[in-house]
C-alpha cells in the first residue's frame, strides 16, 4: 500500500488536468505539456515556486488548479495583475542574495531557463515530498537555434545527475522534439526524500 504521502496523489493523477479552450488565455503559451503530465505529483492544494517564470504560463496554470503560487523572475509586470499569484522580482544571476531566504515548497517549476549555480537553491527549497519538474535546453540544440551557447545547454545526463540524490526519480526524458519547436530538451519530474511508491500519470 502506499505510504500516506503519496496516497492522496494517486486519484488526482488519473484526472485530466489538461486547460480548457475556454481557460487559456490566447495572449499566453499553453503551459509545457511535462509540466500538464506531473503537476499532480505536487501535494494537492500545496505550494508551489514558479523560476523564472516569464509570461506567467505555469504559474497561472497551476493557481488555476488551486495551488498557491510564488513566481520569481526579474520582470513579474506580467504578473502583477493575478491576486493568485504571489510575484517576487529578483535578477538571479547578478550575485544577489537568494530572493526566498528559507522557504521551502511542495512543488518547483522551471523550464526554458539554466542558471547551474542555483541547482543546490532549489533542492534546499523543496520540501519533503515536494516535486520537482524541469524541462530546458540542452547539448545539440544548437542545431536548431537558440539557445546556443554552452552555458546555456544542459550537458548530457546533468539533470538526471543534479537532482537523483536523495530524489525518486519518476521521469527523466532526454533528446529531440518536435512541439512547440524543434529543439534537443532534458526534462525530468522528481520527488524529493519520497517515502513510498510514487503513482505514474497516465
Amino acid at each position: 500500500m502506499p505510504s500516506n504521502i503519496f496516497r492522496h496523489r494517486i486519484k488526482r493523477l488519473t484526472t485530466n488536468c489538461m486547460p480548457s479552450l475556454v481557460e487559456m488565455s490566447p495572449s499566453i503559451r499553453p503551459p509545457s505539456d511535462w509540466i500538464v503530465r506531473f503537476a499532480p505529483l505536487i501535494p494537492a492544494c500545496g505550494s508551489v515556486l514558479d523560476l523564472a517564470a516569464g509570461s506567467g504560463r505555469h504559474a497561472r496554470y497551476l493557481a488555476e488548479r488551486g495551488y498557491r503560487v510564488t513566481a520569481v523572475d526579474r520582470d513579474v509586470s506580467r504578473l502583477t495583475n493575478d491576486s493568485r499569484i504571489e510575484a517576487i522580482e529578483a535578477d538571479l544571476e547578478d550575485g544577489s542574495p537568494w530572493p526566498l531566504g528559507a522557504r521551502r515548497f511542495d512543488g518547483i517549476v522551471v523550464t526554458n531557463y539554466l542558471h547551474r549555480p542555483l541547482f543546490p537553491r532549489l533542492i534546499g527549497a523543496l520540501a519533503d515530498g515536494g516535486a520537482l519538474l524541469y524541462e530546458t535546453f540542452a547539448v545539440g540544440n544548437e542545431a536548431f537555434g537558440k539557445p546556443s551557447n554552452p552555458d546555456f545547454l544542459l550537458k548530457d545526463r546533468e539533470l538526471l545527475t543534479a537532482f537523483s540524490r536523495g530524489f525518486c526519480v519518476t521521469s527523466y526524458e532526454a533528446g529531440y522534439v518536435q512541439r512547440p519547436a524543434p529543439a534537443v530538451v532534458q526534462r525530468i519530474a522528481t520527488v524529493h526524500a519520497a517515502v513510498g511508491p510514487i503513482p505514474l500519470p497516465r
